[in-house]
């Protein structure tokens, strides 16, 4: 089946196939809007969707998961537990993970695949640091650019046999696990997913672990231990956590990802006579940078939070059409939005003033170089937009026309620049398009939604 729709008649999107196979090369969006109007159920949070096929895997018992992201990254995590031993069932509604503890996982047959997932590798290179077993991981060409030493290296510390490409430092990937030492480490970078597979490591260690962090980042693996019966500990940036716990099974609702809410909340925000409803969007706090910095600008947002036990905040969002001024973003508020700069640098094109965007080195490790790539696909729109070492600096009041742009495989870019065709008067024609399947399957679905 086609990952997306050829009519989309709500919004008279005009979408040309010109490949008629699986994935397309490009599609061509032609868009005129009288406004977005309408409702979403925001798909799952892909972070958390990660966290419990792991944290299912390695507890004991069954994991019975809902709304779980059936995005190509969430698959790959799914395809790697498997070749561990893993039995996960895939039902229309849920998940079925039935875990053995860490001492469950088995040596793998086959190489494990993490596709186009940074937080699949790393993670899992956490897990299988305490395994007495030999793997091997590897992913696709994007992955295969982006620096893993910043997890192999402190693994190593506690006793990992790391190897692979520059020693380590590239995939392929090679890991034999065992006895683990405890470690007592500063973060040099703001990365949750350094932090949790050092966590995860921490949870196999003979002691205890200690892990300090540079800024908050997201907390969902220690809220997710703690949901699955574990004890972490955290206090001004400090995480500590004992080795040999043993973790039992727990049922988990997957919020609805805040990062793919982003993009139709500056849908909203940005295309006039809009107001769309986001319904059960995860609000949790080291995330909520997009919303903070949308009300800065002075966005017309409302929030109600949900009322229940959740391990995960959750919340309804109403954005309407705003008149927006720009603003700086920067320091301790940058990984709280780090996955949502993309699509903020679009919303501070139709924002009066400028708007600097600092301290986002580490946009150039992600997919793509996210600096170079935004700036220069937005430029092709007719954006006033530059970079700087460790940002982008945003000129308001941009009128976007037609063009050629690209995804350059980037599931966060190619949804970018599909809100910004809602913007242009002349056709916008999108290459790889089918990146956006990796967090958000159903995105142009949820446009069409949007009568």
């Amino acid at each position: 089946m086609h990952p997306y729709p050829f009519e989309l008649r709500n919004l008279n999107w005009n979408i040309n196939d010109t490949d008629k196979g699986d994935l397309m090369e490009s599609i061509q969006l032609q868009a005129s809007v009288n406004g977005l109007k309408g409702e979403i159920e925001i798909p799952g949070d892909k972070s958390i969707s990660h966290r419990s096929v792991m944290f299912g895997s390695i507890a004991k018992g069954i994991t019975r998961v809902t709304n779980f992201l059936p995005g190509d990254d969430c698959l790959s995590t799914i395809s790697c537990f498997r070749k561990l031993g893993v039995k996960i069932e895939e039902n229309q509604d849920e998940l079925i993970i039935h875990g053995n503890g860490f001492e469950g996982l088995q040596e793998p047959n086959e190489i494990l695949d993490v596709g186009n997932s940074g937080t699949t590798i790393r993670l899992l290179l956490g897990i299988l640091a305490g395994r007495p077993f030999f793997s091997s991981l590897v992913g696709d060409h994007s992955i295969g650019k982006r620096p893993m030493t910043r997890v192999t290296e402190p693994l190593k510390t506690m006793g990992a046999q790391i190897d692979g490409r520059k020693n380590g430092a590239y995939t392929p990937i090679s890991i034999r696990g065992g006895h683990l030492n405890p470690i007592h480490y500063q973060l040099p970078v703001a990365s949750a997913q350094v932090k949790s597979a050092l966590i995860l490591a921490g949870l196999q260690a003979e002691g205890e672990s200690t892990i300090i962090e540079t800024a908050e980042t997201r907390d969902h693996t220690e809220r997710m231990i703690r949901k699955f019966g574990g004890v972490v500990e955290t206090n001004n940036r400090v995480i500590t956590v004992k080795g040999g716990q043993t973790l039992e099974a727990s049922d988990i609702h997957v919020p609805g990802d805040i990062s793919s809410a982003a993009f139709f909340l500056v849908a909203g925000a940005i295309v006039p006579k809009s107001e769309i409803l986001l319904k059960n969007v995860g609000l949790n706090p080291t995330r909520t940078g997009i919303i903070e910095v949308m009300q800065k600008m002075g966005a017309d947002l409302e929030i109600s939070l949900h009322d229940d036990d959740s391990f995960e905040p959750t919340g309804d969002i109403t954005i309407r059409t705003s008149n927006l001024r720009g603003t700086v973003i920067e320091g301790d508020l940058i990984p709280r939005l780090i996955d949502e700069i993309p699509i903020i640098a679009l919303l501070a094109t139709q924002a009066e003033g400028k708007t600097v965007i600092k301290d986002a080195e580490e946009l150039k490790v992600k997919e793509t170089n996210r600096i170079d790539t935004v700036v220069v696909e937005l430029t092709k729109l007719g954006a006033k937009i530059e970079a700087t070492d460790d940002g982008m600096i945003i000129t308001g009041g941009s009128t976007l026309h037609g063009g050629t742009v690209s995804s350059h495989g980037d599931h966060r870019i190619g949804m970018m620049l599909a809100i910004a065709a809602l913007l242009c008067n002349d056709t916008v024609t999108l290459e790889n398009p089918s990146a956006i399947a990796v967090s958000y399957p159903n995105f142009f679905t949820h446009l069409n939604d949007l009568k």
